[in-house]
């Protein structure tokens, strides 16, 4: 009997055995190609230059609205490209909307899609547009973006060594907090207070690692002090390293309690009974650096006002993934299915607003 593929992201069991086996013409200037874990691809153009370039849903959330939704759909695909060290420089968005959505409402959306791609230096150079039958979820169709820099100086995850440095900025479960309290302020508000409600649902439009990426770029020479970095998003920290890990073939150890978790966060993650440490996390950003750089890196994000912290290092190829609870070490497990999802729609179904 046939299985089904589980909600949220494909696992990489899935990803190895339906995807990978099948990506179509091999080409010699494919410098990056399909990789668990590895959310950007790079492309040989000559004269020492690439193309790098990545894929993600975008965000149609009516509980959110129109604004905060074309923020999430354009930031989400900015923050993969920031990983490689370079801004994004092209976007083609794909449109599947759904039919019940009218012209007022689609020409806000598109304008701050437009809005937020122009703030970003981003130039739309396509896509696709219809609406759908029966489209009725969160995601809105699809986006790419594109840039291109000094194939040399390119970062993708998979550039981890063994030791590395593992740095997180801002804090877990960064945007799955923001998200929750933008979602149901009134609920929120009635249960921990509407100073912190706000509080959380403000962090909503700090959910960019594009500056961190690039301040980190300019201090430490790429490929060389700078080895990698990975935006945090569904699975939260933990489940980010974890995607790394996967795509380096080696291990970690972190501490629990470094593990970054501001006041608002803790007590949104806490309400809705989220495990912040896999909780979707869009703003955070895990940055693997040679050790001897890590604090000097930690310093110059602090005088940016970017809070960040050394969370442990990652260790040897073929090694497990360990967390130190309290005086405890234990092997990370993680079912792959981030904890945000089901509280957002719990939220839902017992009608908060």
């Amino acid at each position: 009997m046939s299985k089904v593929l589980p909600l949220g992201k494909i696992t990489s069991s899935g990803f190895k055995k339906m995807v990978f086996p099948l990506t179509g013409a091999k080409r010699e200037t494919v410098i990056k190609g399909p990789k668990f874990g590895v959310d950007t691809a790079v492309i040989d153009i000559g004269n020492g230059m690439a193309l790098a370039t990545s894929s993600d849903p975008l965000s149609l959330i009516p509980s959110m609205g129109l604004k905060k939704s074309a923020w999430l759909s354009v930031q989400l695909l900015a923050n993969d490209m920031a990983t490689t060290g370079f801004k994004p420089q092209y976007a083609q968005y794909v449109l599947n909307l759904p039919a019940s959505m009218s012209n007022a409402d689609f020409e806000e959306y598109w304008k701050y899609i437009h809005e937020f791609s122009e703030r970003l230096g981003i130039a739309i150079t396509g896509g696709h547009t219809c609406k759908i039958e029966g489209q009725q979820s969160t995601i809105s169709g699809g986006g790419t973006m594109f840039l291109t820099a000094p194939k040399d100086e390119i970062l993708t995850s998979d550039g981890v060594q063994e030791g590395d440095a593992i740095i997180v900025t801002k804090s877990a479960a960064f945007s799955s907090s923001a998200i929750l309290a933008a979602s149901f302020p009134n609920k929120v508000g009635d249960l921990i207070g509407a100073e912190i409600q706000k509080l959380a649902a403000d962090q909503f439009y700090k959910t960019s690692v594009v500056e961190e990426a690039i301040i980190t770029r300019e201090l430490l020479i790429p490929n060389d002090e700078l080895h990698a970095m990975h935006d945090v998003t569904e699975g939260g920290v933990v489940g980010g390293l974890m995607e790394v890990a996967e795509a380096c073939g080696i291990g970690f150890d972190i501490k629990d309690e470094l593990i970054p978790l501001g006041t608002t966060q803790k007590a949104i993650t806490e309400l809705f009974g989220i495990d912040h440490r896999f909780s979707l996390g869009t703003g955070a950003m895990l940055i693997m650096v040679k050790q001897e750089k890590a604090e000097s890196l930690v310093q110059h994000l602090a005088k940016h006002k970017i809070d960040a912290k050394q969370i442990g290092n990652f260790s040897k190829a073929g090694e497990a993934c360990s967390i130190k609870k309290g005086q405890t070490w234990s092997n990370i497990t993680f079912n792959g299915i981030d904890p945000y999802w089901e509280a957002y729609f719990k939220a839902l179904e017992n009608g908060w607003s």
